[in-house]
């Protein structure tokens, strides 16, 4: 059976400094092209029916320093809409909202979780037919990409905030006895 299997970005200087990062278009630090050039040992003997990537360049980047070609541009691979939280940090938020998570409080002006999901769904459906015919990669950003796995096995998008994913990480979801299951989670 064929499976998807997830590709989160190399690192940035913003996701090096633990910063929201979606709409800015930030380039790999030269560990994060090192991280991507890994990828490739990791991905090998692996072939794709579909590569699929994100907008930004960082996952363009990713997959392409990890011997990937793309085959299509996903706006529905972009990064969770961070909004006003845009290139700040969790603990920064939280210091003027106490309690405050991005899995259950979203971010104003950008998405809020049920958003999200919404989004993934839509993704989701769009690469179900896709795995007839063959492994489809998606690669992208740790928060939709958490929301992308929780999703597929039915959890809500908030779900997603008990799957950690680091940069330069594969992870592979599958089937087992016909059900969607994570086979593999923040692998390097």
């Amino acid at each position: 059976m064929s499976e998807i299997i997830l590709i989160r970005h190399g690192e940035t200087a913003w996701s090096a400094s633990r910063r929201h990062t979606s709409y800015t278009d930030l380039e790999l630090t030269p560990d994060g092209e090192r991280q991507a050039r890994a990828l490739a040992g990791v991905l090998t003997g692996r072939r794709f029916a579909r590569v699929l990537a994100s907008p930004r360049r960082r996952a363009r980047d990713t997959a392409e320093l990890a011997g990937l070609t793309v085959d299509e541009i996903d706006e529905d691979l972009a990064e969770w809409n961070y909004g006003a939280y845009e290139g700040r940090t969790t603990a920064d938020i939280q210091r003027e909202r106490p309690g405050w998570t991005i899995w259950t409080d979203g971010c104003p002006g950008g998405e809020s979780p049920v958003q999200l999901g919404t989004r993934v769904d839509r993704l989701l459906t769009r690469v179900a037919p896709l795995l007839e015919l063959g492994d489809v990669a998606l690669v992208g950003h740790a928060h939709t990409l958490r929301v992308v796995g929780a999703r597929w096995i039915g959890l809500p998008a908030s779900g997603g905030g008990k799957l950690r994913l680091d940069t330069a990480t594969v992870s592979v979801l599958g089937h087992e006895h016909g059900r969607p299951v994570i086979l593999r989670w923040n692998g390097g």
